[in-house]
């Protein structure tokens, strides 16, 4: 199967591209010019897949669930992405990009992070590296991701406090990126999903389609196919939905469900459904769907979890969407709640707050007994306890 991947320019169809301040051109183009050469040679791959698999733990299992099959009436099967080190898939990335800032000189990182996840993976990137490692984090995501902080924090990383706007992920990212262009040679910036200026969502991509790569080859051996007949995750800029979806996409025996946060409701103002509602603008150097208003302000997104509320969606996705690749859905934050719940009890896995929203879906699905459904197990929830705490 020929690779999904955008133009020459950054984009998907009319999505993705690279809108930034003149003051990061520099920055961005370096990477644009470097990136595939980079990734692509023999050192990279043999260090990279080196560490994925003996300090990340690669391969994840493919987990057949029969409790959930038995609910379902299908053949349920769980991508423990939880089961990575630093108990999400955001490490994978980390590695990748971590290796690549090394190759071209720099000294120093910084990242943004919402549920703490991709946080915590970039500080333990940086400390294996021995980088040094700066995160950004909204001051509402650092109140209910708290045990997130404190293992950045002992990991050797600075966290700083983004209190403008929402105080969330768009935030963090904000000041992110105003700290690139402050220091725009010595630093390499970890965009933690697949959104941002060209390269970051076509290079997040391909660090990420580890996990596609593997259900393949796991399938294979245990049904003698490739393939599912659906895969399932959840999106806010959607690095774990496009590391499940990328070499599926061009299969047109494979369903691919791309799970929104509704929050409270898509009719509501506390929600976080970006295709659901959003319109066509630019955020954070790329042409994607987002949520705004009339006049094109952003409408602060609203989600129980704090990986899902992002007011757009990475551009890929957005093209995947229109093209009717992929199918959008959204879930409330009740019914992640619940989700993450019958999990727990039925298989003894405490799921992410994200990976609840993919796993409520499947209570609004109609499966034929054959059915070969991957849900990816994004993460795990020992971050949400707090949150948990308040439904038991």
């Amino acid at each position: 199967m020929e690779q999904f991947k955008p133009d020459v320019n950054g984009f998907y169809g009319e999505f993705g591209g690279a809108f930034v301040p003149e003051m990061l051109y520099p920055n961005v183009q370096e990477l644009q010019h470097n990136y595939l050469e980079i990734i692509s040679s023999k050192s990279f791959q043999e260090e990279f897949h080196a560490l994925l698999n003996d300090y990340v733990g690669r391969p994840t299992p493919l987990y057949f669930s029969k409790n959930l099959s038995a609910q379902f009436n299908a053949q349920i099967y769980l991508k423990r992405e939880d089961l990575c080190h630093t108990g999400a898939h955001k490490i994978n990335n980390t590695i990748g990009q971590i290796l690549l800032a090394k190759r071209l000189g720099k000294q120093k990182i910084i990242a943004e992070t919402g549920a703490g996840q991709h946080g915590v993976a970039t500080a333990t990137a940086c400390a294996l590296m021995n980088m040094e490692c700066c995160i950004y984090m909204g001051d509402i995501d650092i109140a209910r991701q708290q045990p997130n902080v404190e293992r950045m924090q002992l990991l050797g990383a600075t966290v700083v406090a983004s209190t403008s706007g929402s105080k969330t992920l768009k935030d963090a990212t904000n000041d992110a990126i105003r700290a690139w262009i402050n220091n725009p040679t010595d630093t390499h910036y970890i965009i933690g999903s697949v959104v941002g200026p060209h390269p970051y969502p076509d290079m997040v991509s391909i660090f990420q389609s580890v996990i596609s790569k593997e259900i393949q080859f796991q399938l294979q051996e245990k049904i003698n196919r490739n393939y599912p007949d659906y895969v399932i995750a959840c999106v806010g800029g959607g690095s774990n939905a496009m590391g499940a979806f990328y070499h599926f996409i061009d299969n047109k025996k494979t369903t691919l469900i791309a799970v929104e946060a509704a929050g409270n409701g898509i009719q509501t103002n506390k929600t976080a459904a970006t295709i659901a509602l959003g319109k066509k603008g630019i955020i954070h150097g790329s042409k994607t769907y987002l949520i705004q208003t009339e006049d094109g302000q952003i409408i602060e997104p609203h989600s129980i979890s704090a990986g899902l509320d992002y007011p757009g969606i990475g551009p890929a996705h957005a093209y995947l969407h229109d093209s009717t690749k992929s199918s959008v859905v959204s879930i409330t934050d009740d019914e992640a709640i619940q989700a993450a719940f019958d999990l727990s009890k039925k298989e003894g896995i405490i799921p992410a707050l994200e990976t609840a929203h993919a796993l409520a879906y499947l209570h609004k699905m109609q499966f034929k007994k054959d059915d070969v459904v991957v849900v990816n197990l994004s993460g795990r929830g020992d971050k949400d306890m707090l949150t948990y705490k308040k439904y038991l």
